[in-house]
């Protein structure tokens, strides 16, 4: 049974399912009598324990089974929720996705079995109004005055081992002779199990870890075809111990029983049959089975399509269909081939317009799914620093290119850890301060024009900006001359540059000056910017402007020199005639008057190392803007607005810092996209 080709399935299934998880575990902290939210979280477990049991992966089916069990409890008022309760929980939540992510980069749960934490579950799961339960203490006393090695398993006597094949026989006498055990082990189901090949191959795929499997009753095509009744009996060669295999059978679901014998050494031995070592079992599975390149799981980045979505997209290629016919029935002999070619050709870009859009809705997901991961981490967060926050999320429906979103959640979770440990103050300073003991931290996301906005506000203590100025003066960012000639923009700008950090100590929160910088960093690289607002005392704004899509954009196409260049319809302002006489010098940098806007300009033929004429009477300028910035650009002319599709540069040009990528044009050539966050 090859669950391989479900792996994927598997993967995407279950990291909806922990974050469903987590939002009802954040829900019944809220309110623990909750049993709507109590019957969820059930359901979640349950689902989380079936699929992991059907995939084979026993440690993640365990830890979910026990989670089961306290939950069942839970549900039977025999328990009530607390604190260290829904600690013990949320543990859990992280074992179950470490395993996924385990099995996303080795197709493996690993080795860790999380004991500790299992035990923890135990002890819970016994406990009624804080005192062991009467059914503990029982099962606990019998296994203590018998000899009965755990629940559901008995010893069999050896002259009730099965007859076995000659061949099975000699492996058999083989793998006695080289110090290894042989085991039959009868294994019967419960009677309400439903998909009983599903459980056997589980089992089955757990022992065939510990050694080799050489007989089966029935036979294995019966089993997995699910032509038998509650049990089966194996012939099973190992190094391991019986208790071992006791733990491990007991350890998948539904598993009513399991009876094990011992075989012995028969008094001939045939000749040598190959035994098939653990180790080299273990190899030669995870060849055949292992879908695994260079030791990791290729894991596809996949999109929830509403099916509306698909019908326009079917609907857009028949058209596209159409349009290619009639260009293929156009006679080119006869009169009013023109005049039908031309409508042809402008019937084919309307639909590719809107094909284009469609494509473009298709890529577009929620940005709610990087926000769902965020209020368990402020309430871990929260208890760390021992400060009382409140995270309000707005605007979660706001969708964004799913190349983004892969992208943005370390970013996000930067600017968010920075507003709870650096922004806010203690309860004790806010009571102080009049302010309400808890802190608010409010995430918001909206859609401007091309751009989608993030905006990470906190009601905390401000930036002190001298305070920043200062800090700088001391590592010698800056000097004091540069520092008193600053704006109070500039000063706060400083906080995104490599290694500066306004902590006074060192933590796990922060302190080492690698927050806010590669907040920068990572947004630029996605073709944003971010800016910061702050009020000293009434708290900061961080502001995040990302493209919609990464994919095709508009631009406007200019002329360089004899090179064609693109700038992102998205960042430009306006297009300005530049007269000579009109540029005047402000500190070394040129800069012209715009409708009382002083705006400093920049002459790409210098920054792009093309050869520049002499400066003509009238010069053509394009005005760019990012955040409250503005520059005008010097160009040679213009072409035009277009569509454009955005190409990488390949690992080779990567960094290089003002090109953002290459568009193909309709001729053939190729044409550069400036990067406007870097020239700015």
């Amino acid at each position: 049974m090859d669950v391989s080709q479900y792996l994927q399935i598997f993967i995407e299934e279950s990291k909806e399912n922990l974050q469903r998880l987590n939002e009802n575990l954040l829900k019944l902290e809220g309110n623990p009598d909750d049993i709507q939210t109590l019957n969820e979280i059930f359901r979640v477990a349950h689902t989380l324990k079936g699929m992991a049991g059907t995939m084979g992966f026993v440690k993640m089916q365990k830890l979910t089974h026990h989670v089961e069990n306290v939950l069942s409890e839970i549900r039977s008022g025999k328990l009530k929720v607390n604190v260290s309760m829904l600690d013990t929980l949320f543990q859990c939540l992280d074992a179950l996705e470490n395993y996924v992510e385990e099995i996303v980069n080795t197709s493996g749960e690993g080795n860790e079995d999380y004991g500790l934490l299992i035990q923890e579950l135990e002890n819970i799961a016994t406990m009624q109004n804080g005192t062991i339960s009467k059914e503990a203490v029982s099962v606990e006393s019998k296994v203590n005055d018998t000899k009965v090695l755990s629940p559901g398993i008995t010893e069999a006597e050896n002259e009730n081992l099965m007859d076995l094949p000659e061949v099975q026989a000699n492996i058999k006498n083989k793998a006695i002779s080289m110090g290894m055990n042989v085991f039959q082990v009868a294994i019967k189901l419960s009677a309400n199990c439903v998909l009983k090949s599903a459980r056997a191959f589980v089992i089955f795929t757990e022992l065939e870890r510990l050694g080799e499997i050489v007989h089966c009753v029935p036979n294995t095509q019966d089993i997995e075809d699910e032509r038998f009744e509650n049990e089966f009996v194996l012939v099973f060669v190992t190094k391991e111990s019986k208790q071992k295999l006791q733990e491990i059978i007991l350890g998948v679901s539904e598993v009513e029983s399991v009876t094990i014998a011992v075989f012995k050494q028969s008094e001939v031995i045939e000749e040598d049959i190959p035994v098939v070592k653990q180790e080299d079992q273990q190899n030669t599975e995870q060849q055949e089975n292992n879908p695994v390149q260079n030791g990791k799981q290729v894991s596809s980045k996949t999109v929830r399509v509403n099916i509306d979505r698909l019908d326009t997209l079917m609907n857009l290629v028949s058209e596209l269909i159409i349009v290619k016919t009639q260009l293929e029935g156009l006679d080119v002999s006869t009169q009013n081939a023109g005049g039908n070619y031309n409508d042809s050709v402008e019937y084919l870009e309307r639909v590719t317009t809107s094909l284009h859009d469609a494509v473009m809705k298709v890529r577009m997901v929620p940005v709610e799914l990087v926000f769902n991961r965020f209020p368990r981490m402020i309430r871990d967060v929260s208890r760390k620093i021992n400060k009382d926050i409140d995270l309000i999320m707005s605007g979660e429906e706001t969708e964004l290119d799913r190349t983004v979103i892969d992208e943005i959640g370390d970013p996000l979770i930067h600017l968010l850890r920075n507003a709870a440990d650096h922004g806010l103050e203690t309860t004790e300073e806010r009571v102080a301060l009049g302010k309400p003991k808890k802190g608010t931290i409010k995430l918001q996301a909206y859609q401007d024009g091309n751009n989608v906005v993030i905006e990470v506000r906190d009601d905390g203590r401000g930036i002190d900006v001298n305070k920043i100025k200062n800090k700088a003066i001391q590592k010698g960012t800056i000097t004091k001359d540069e520092a008193a000639n600053m704006t109070e923009q500039e000063i706060i700008d400083l906080l995104f540059k490599p290694s500066f950090s306004m902590a006074k100590e060192i933590t796990d929160l922060s302190g080492r000056g690698v927050g806010l910088d590669v907040v920068k960093s990572k947004i630029t690289a996605l073709g944003g910017h971010v800016e910061v607002q702050t009020e000293l005392g009434k708290g900061s704004k961080f502001i995040v402007r990302l493209p919609l899509t990464l994919a095709i954009i508009q631009a406007l196409m200019i002329n360089i020199g004899n090179e064609k260049y693109a700038i992102p319809l998205g960042n430009i302002q306006n297009i300005e005639d530049v007269r000579k006489e009109d540029i005047q010098l402000v500190q070394k940098q040129e800069v012209i008057v715009v409708r009382n806007e002083i705006i400093p300009i920049v002459r790409l033929h210098s920054i792009l190392g093309l050869p520049q004429e002499e400066d003509k009477d009238l010069m053509m300028g394009v005005i760019v803007k990012k955040g409250e910035r503005q520059v005008g650009f010097i160009i040679d002319s213009l072409i035009g607005q277009q569509e454009i599709v955005i190409k990488s540069l390949g690992k080779y040009l990567s960094g290089i810092d003002i090109i953002a990528g290459a568009t193909i044009l309709g001729n053939g050539e190729v044409a550069l996209i400036l990067d406007i966050n870097s020239l700015i």
